[in-house]
């Protein structure tokens, strides 16, 4: 079974689908190692490991190249960001092949203007209404397999109103989209709101101090979402733990204690080390 139709068909079941965000292969080793059913290539994320805040700096071939390792990387499916598609309908179309040649289960595309931003800072555009349905319609064109989905995200709540974002959604469903996903919802009443008026599966972004207040999963799943994305968890998490230990080295002159149980050969073994060490004994001479 492919990545993609393993998604397809846990879309297709009652339980929410939570995908924490990795950025590279080590984060997303730890959230298949940590139980969970996907994992969400966030765009911002990938752009700030290559050391840029998410402005819309990174290209197409950066991105792809990223969800291509991720996703050889896991044996779940990856949920990858395209950002806007990186142009018109035929830009779109080669993002799709190039992201479906990596082996990602799902693309998300969005409507803003190129530059894009990150989905919770002011100062977003989007494009018109119509030029993005032809961009849904393109990305579903070019799938070579029938069973990569295609994500339409609108940040119009923030430009043009909630109103305006469920019409997107449902524009871009008719057009092909698997799942919708608005972002930037601005209370709990939106948050409800949009699984009942949105005609297709939802998918909804936890943002620790982003737009959208946060709820917790069980809620998310009776509301009716089908996907929740967790995309800067692990990183705020990394660095986070990162800049405390480093001041930590700054300042006594010795190394941090690790966290518990985190030894070199379990570093190792999360990534995969156990299965390595196997594999060079069964070539043994």
């Amino acid at each position: 079974m492919t990545q993609a139709l393993q998604l397809r068909q846990a879309l297709a079941q009652q339980t929410l689908i939570v995908a924490p965000g990795a950025y590279e292969c080590i984060s997303a080793r730890m959230i298949e190692h940590a139980g969970f059913p996907a994992v969400y290539m966030s765009g911002g994320c990938t752009a700030m490991m290559l050391g840029y805040p998410d402005y819309g700096l990174v290209t197409m071939s950066e991105m792809a190249d990223n969800a291509g390792r991720i996703a050889a990387a896991v044996s779940v499916p990856v949920i990858a960001d395209a950002d806007t598609g990186y142009g018109n309908e035929l830009n779109v179309t080669r993002t799709v092949r190039e992201y479906e040649s990596r082996g990602v289960a799902a693309i998300q595309i969005e409507d803003q203007t190129f530059p894009k931003r990150c989905g919770h800072l002011a100062g977003k555009q989007v494009i018109p209404g119509a030029d993005f349905t032809k961009k849904i319609a393109a990305a579903v064109g070019a799938r070579r397999n029938p069973d990569t989905l295609i994500i339409a995200r609108t940040d119009a709540r923030a430009t043009h109103g909630l109103d305006d974002a469920v019409a997107r959604m449902n524009a871009a469903l008719d057009a092909g989209a698997d799942v919708a996903f608005v972002e930037a919802l601005q209370s709990i009443e939106e948050i409800e709101k949009v699984p009942k008026v949105v005609k297709g599966p939802c998918l909804l972004n936890f943002v620790v101090g982003g737009s959208t207040p946060l709820t917790d999963l069980g809620t998310v799943q009776q509301i009716g979402y089908r996907i929740a994305i967790v995309p800067a968890l692990f990183l705020m998490a990394t660095m986070g733990a990162g800049e405390a230990a480093l001041t930590e080295l700054r300042e006594t002159r010795r190394h941090p204690a690790p966290p518990a149980g985190m030894t070199i050969a379990s570093m190792m073994n999360r990534l995969g080390g156990d299965a390595w060490n196997a594999l060079s004994k069964q070539y043994a001479i």
